[in-house]
């Protein structure tokens, strides 16, 4: 019999943090972290990582795990997270894995090996130029030709992903789609019980809009300049949700309040593309994130079993 795995997902400012810690807490679990922001070490406003005081005790994993100067790929964690599974399974504790990365959760529960290749520098910073010239615009559409199915998951201003897939399609002659479909050989591992969180979207605008003012509150500006101060380049890192709008203001492209606004609404933008991606699980179970936190847990606990 397969050991069960507990997998969390859901738009940002969802509650899936409190609900998974809770959960933890009631079935001796452990959390490992599904986000592909959060695993970067001084990135902890702008990321909403939770503190060691909201972790009450539990043990979480892969957060903080490499450096803003580096580049981290889904492969690498997806062989990272399941390392953290095997260690929380000898210790006879439930895995829970809990983040908004789709991408991250679907190499898991659906054993995809995302293949690591070298990057071609040159052949990026062509990619980089046509973006800076002639606009993301351009590149979207390029990708969009090659791998429709792909780019339906891909937001047009989403430059990672969007040069991701004509990077694929350069290095390999396949398509990112072609290449998915052909990695999902492997057995799955684990009898992984997948949910996700949902609400209102007014009462989730609402709750993304409050955790933006929190950030600037604590100090999100400062935290960005610091990371510019300590690092010599981040690659991948300051691109994120968060950073790439404060850096914006730094260099005096746009004013506080111009930079506060734009950030709710890109955020509420990723938070709609969050719940059209785990939309397409099949296999998934809805939990009402207006609910009582225990109701979920009580449903979570119902299919574990």
């Amino acid at each position: 019999m397969k050991p069960t795995v507990i997998v969390i997902g859901g738009p940002t400012a969802s509650g899936k943090s409190g609900l998974a810690i809770k959960l933890a807490k009631k079935i001796n679990g452990e959390i490992i972290s599904a986000d592909s922001m959060q695993i970067y070490k001084d990135m902890n406003i702008g990321t909403a990582k939770v503190t060691e005081e909201e972790m009450k005790g539990i043990t979480h994993y892969m957060l903080d795990i490499v450096s803003p100067e580096e580049r981290y790929s889904v492969s690498t964690y997806k062989k990272e997270a399941e390392k953290a599974i095997e260690e929380i399974l000898e210790k006879g504790k439930i895995p829970i894995i809990v983040g908004g990365t789709g991408l991250y959760i679907e190499s898991l529960i659906y054993g995809i090996e995302f293949q690591d290749e070298k990057i071609d520098e040159q052949y990026r910073k062509q990619l980089d130029t046509i973006a800076e010239i002639e606009g993301l615009e351009k590149l979207y559409c390029e990708a969009t030709k090659i791998d429709s199915q792909a780019m339906e998951k891909i937001s047009k201003n989403d430059k990672k992903r969007i040069i991701r897939v004509l990077e694929i399609y350069h290095k390999t002659g396949k398509t990112k789609t072609e290449q998915e479909i052909e990695s999902r050989k492997t057995e799955i591992k684990y009898n992984y019980k997948s949910f996700a969180i949902t609400m209102d979207r007014n009462k989730l605008y609402q709750r993304i809009e409050k955790r933006v003012d929190q950030m600037i509150e604590n100090g999100l500006i400062q935290e960005v300049e610091n990371i510019r101060k300590k690092y010599n380049k981040f690659p991948t890192a300051m691109q994120g949700l968060g950073y790439k709008e404060v850096i914006e203001y730094l260099e005096n492209k746009t004013t506080k309040e111009e930079m506060v606004e734009k950030l709710k609404k890109e955020t509420r933008h990723y938070a709609k593309r969050q719940l059209t991606w785990f939309r397409k699980y099949k296999e998934i179970i809805w939990l009402d994130g207006e609910e009582e936190e225990d109701k979920n847990i009580k449903i979570i606990i119902e299919q574990m079993n």
